[in-house]
């Protein structure tokens, strides 16, 4: 059964950011969540649009019926 957006939200996924020392800034991503990326000039930025991004993520992958993998838990 799929979760709800909530329920996504609060799951850890696992959040990448590299600095992009061609472009300046930081780059986001969420490597369990294909494709889902973004930027920001500072590091509190970035995250915060991760924030947005993730949900976005999330809302069009419930959207179109696409499965979103699931954490595994720490005790496995």
């Amino acid at each position: 059964m799929m979760k709800t957006l909530n329920e996504y939200m609060a799951m850890p996924y696992r959040m990448e950011i590299v600095e992009d020392k061609d472009e300046g800034g930081y780059v986001v991503s969420f490597p369990d969540l294909p494709g889902c990326l973004t930027c920001g000039e500072t590091v509190e930025s970035a995250v915060a649009n991760a924030m947005n991004a993730k949900k976005a993520w999330l809302e069009a992958a419930i959207d179109d019926g696409i499965e979103i993998q699931e954490l595994d838990s720490l005790e496995d």
